[in-house]
């Protein structure tokens, strides 16, 4: 009777290879997020190269993915770099078999391109090679081993003049020591990457945070700036609704015990700031709209909140920059720097703020808690940094930030601009009277008028809704009597310094799109 162990052949076997490659590349991620737990978090492989990637990304080709994907920019990012490595332990497992020993040097490759993504992050430390290195090491044991036993198990198979099933216990060696180190890698991996996320701990912190009540509130919402039209965007944006655009592939856990702010430079008097001596300064509360430079007319990068902070000038004023620097740079827990005038940060008409709440609540960890950077008029790649640890005084000749050193502009100031939120792109109304309404939003320096059109034709007033201050969009409304047929509207904005927004088309590179907000709609 012949075996029911038989090996595979052809193409199962070339398939079989290849899940030889992916468990061993499981067994070797997980190893290196275990020894990770205890080397440092931030040491761990995975979010390590996808942060490296996202470094190394052309500012065109990230500008398309936020474009297409938005805020769910980093999950496509995840996926495809899951796709990719993937494929190549797939290879490494076939070549393995076939032209043995260049599967094990294809996932040594892959080890080494994962050391210099780690190496390259910040405050990486030689400790940091440990987890690679030995995951590394352990996923090509097990490919050697896993290919090792599938081999036996082929030559089990092979016809044989001996009256004995060799292939059954072949097939067994191999498919235990592959579905043990594969079941042992994928929990321990699982439970290692949680740990090092500290998600389940730095929520803990954060829930455990009581805010101090602000010894300057924000003023009182008027009751007519929201105007709470079906499909309008609301004049506070929810946390939960609030974009999230950044270079942290990883929402980096912070205990906010043990956080601390330092400000040096050009200053005659660094200061260090703690958590607790934060809490205990009079904070302030504001309402400010920030906005995204990646934003296409027209698109959703840009939200509004009440923040609660500490003014910078104020900390900036212990600190006592040196009267020739012009430039701030913030840096984030995770190495994202932004240049910031200095001037702006001083203004003490600008409400720029060392921010720890959110409408009401210490800040999502995902919007930067503990601590962040808010500053009103002013695009967020040069401002909004997340997860603060550093202000160094400095000057644009000697430093830049992140995106500046990419080809954006120097110092990102807000550009006049409008949106359409009803009726939204290829909608189908009913014909009759219809309110047309959206946001527009300049900040410090306010909107003084918004002019919606129909079909190219003339521009007609929308009536504006009340607002808190400069430093916050507005919602417009304009009553249409829709007829039937396919129409196209267009909105524009004109600021307070009585500056009207370009028809002229450009994209959010380098400096913020320009542009009237244009849909399309039918009137059945």
């Amino acid at each position: 009777m012949p075996s029911t162990a038989v090996a595979p052949r052809g193409r199962a076997l070339s398939a079989t290879a290849a899940v030889c490659g992916v468990v061993a590349a499981v067994a070797g991620w997980a190893v290196a997020e275990v020894l990770a737990v205890f080397v440092g978090a931030a040491s761990g492989p995975l979010f390590a190269v996808g942060s490296w990637v996202i470094d190394l990304t052309p500012g065109w080709l990230k500008d398309a993915v936020v474009g297409l994907f938005g805020t769910g920019d980093k999950i496509f990012l995840l996926v495809v770099l899951g796709v990719v490595v993937i494929a190549l332990t797939c290879v490494a497992g076939i070549l393995e078999l076939v032209r043995r020993p260049f599967g094990m040097l294809l996932l040594g490759v892959i080890g080494v391109i994962a050391l210099i993504a780690v190496m390259t992050r910040a405050d990486a430390t030689y400790w940091w090679l440990l987890p690679t290195v030995a995951g590394t090491l352990v996923g090509v044991y097990v490919l050697a081993r896993l290919i090792d036993r599938l081999r036996e198990w082929v030559d089990a198979s092979a016809p044989s003049r001996v009256p004995v099933d060799r292939s059954a216990p072949a097939r067994r060696s191999f498919l235990a020591l592959g579905i043990g180190v594969g079941a042992v890698a994928i929990v321990a991996g699982v439970v290692a990457r949680s740990i090092n996320a500290g998600s389940v701990a730095v929520a803990s912190a954060r829930a455990m945070v009581r805010l101090p009540a602000p010894v300057k509130p924000a003023p009182a919402i008027p009751e007519g700036a929201d105007l709470r039209l079906s499909g309008l965007t609301p004049y506070v944006t929810p946390n939960g609704d609030f974009y999230r655009i950044d270079t942290a592939l990883q929402i980096p856990s912070i205990d906010p015990d043990t956080w601390k702010l330092t400000i040096g430079g050009m200053v005659d008097t660094p200061v260090t700031v703690t958590w607790a001596q934060l809490l205990s300064l009079p904070l302030e509360e504001h309402t400010i709209t920030l906005a995204c430079v990646s934003n296409d007319v027209g698109g959703d990068l840009v939200g509004n909140a009440t923040w609660l902070g500490y003014p910078v000038r104020k900390l900036l004023a212990r600190a006592k920059p040196h009267a020739t620097a012009d430039m701030v740079l913030s840096r984030s827990v995770d190495g994202f720097t932004a240049g910031t005038p200095l001037g702006v940060l001083t203004d003490l008409n600008t409400d720029a703020l060392i921010a720890v709440g959110m409408n009401g609540s210490p800040l999502p960890l995902e919007h930067g808690f503990p601590v962040r950077m808010v500053v009103p008029g002013l695009y967020g790649y040069v401002s909004a940094t997340k997860w603060l640890t550093e202000l160094t005084v400095t000057r644009f000749d000697r430093a830049q930030g992140y995106w500046t050193d990419k080809g954006w502009s120097e110092k990102g100031p807000i550009k006049t601009a409008s949106r359409i939120d009803r009726p939204r792109e290829a909608a189908s109304i009913r014909a009759g009277r219809y309110a047309v309404a959206g946001v527009a939003w300049d900040q410090h320096t306010g909107i003084r008028s918004v002019e919606v059109r129909v079909d190219n034709g003339g521009w007609q007033q929308a009536r504006l809704a009340e607002t808190v201050s400069v430093d916050t969009w507005r919602q417009w409304v304009w009553e249409w009597d829709a007829p039937a047929g396919h129409h196209t509207l267009q909105v524009r904005a004109t600021n307070d310094d009585g500056y009207t927004q370009t028809s002229a088309v450009a994209p959010p590179a380098p400096n913020g799109a320009t542009g009237w907000h244009t849909v399309s709609v039918d009137v059945r």
